[in-house]
């Protein structure tokens, strides 16, 4: 039996937070199939938001287990880990989108082809690959949050990052469904699902990915 393959679960740290039900659907899939580090900009403790009668228990537990204390993303070693997952974070496009670390660990994997799966305004987290003006997502198909589902949010006016239009801007393509429907998209080593209801199958796709590696 040869060892589990090591994912990297990078998480948001700003005030909007990380979705509970997104966090919760990755870890659960994940956790029997690859060994698990979470990492968040500067190591602060993940902030779970749209905590509910379906997740208040596992958030719960999960905060009293050893790993549920994030490395700090600065400190992490790309080459450390075979896959990398950046779950829904409503917070992503505070921190995330302009991480210089995490654009050091996304580089490794692309340089690399190590499959990377981002979900909901997780996809924002991408944001931060760019080197001068030419993002390393380049000509890449992918989802992630429509301007109509982003409407809908209360601080929508202070967005810093809109997903689709970067994307659309920086060369790639991109594609929507309809509001909260699941939309997942696929190309060469990375999977973009559109919201936090695109979770479930685009976590199942990475595990599919990764094991055909």
């Amino acid at each position: 039996m040869s060892a589990k393959p090591t994912c990297l679960i990078v998480a948001s740290a700003s005030p909007q937070g990380v979705s509970a039900t997104s966090f919760h659907q990755s870890f659960s899939l994940c956790t029997s199939v690859f060994n698990l580090q979470t990492a968040t900009p500067g190591g602060k403790p993940i902030d779970f938001v749209g905590v509910d009668e379906s997740t208040a228990r596992w958030v719960q537990d999960f905060n009293l287990k050893p790993y549920a204390t994030p490395a700090k993303l600065e400190s992490i070693d790309g080459a450390r880990y075979q896959v990398l997952l950046i779950p829904d974070c409503p917070g992503a496009p505070n921190d995330l989108a302009h991480s210089g670390s995490l654009h050091r660990i996304l580089t490794h994997f692309i340089s690399h082809q190590k499959p990377v799966c981002a979900v909901g305004q997780g996809v924002s987290a991408l944001c931060c690959a760019t080197e001068g003006q030419k993002w390393i997502f380049n000509g890449y198909s992918l989802t992630g949050p429509s301007v109509f589902e982003l409407v809908r949010r209360p601080d929508f006016a202070n967005l810093p990052l809109v997903v689709e239009d970067f994307v659309k801007d920086s060369g790639g393509s991109y594609t929507a469904s309809q509001e909260d429907a699941v939309h997942v998209v696929i190309d060469r080593h990375l999977i973009t699902g559109q919201n936090m209801q695109s979770t479930s199958l685009a976590v199942n796709n990475l595990i599919l990915l990764s094991s055909a590696k």
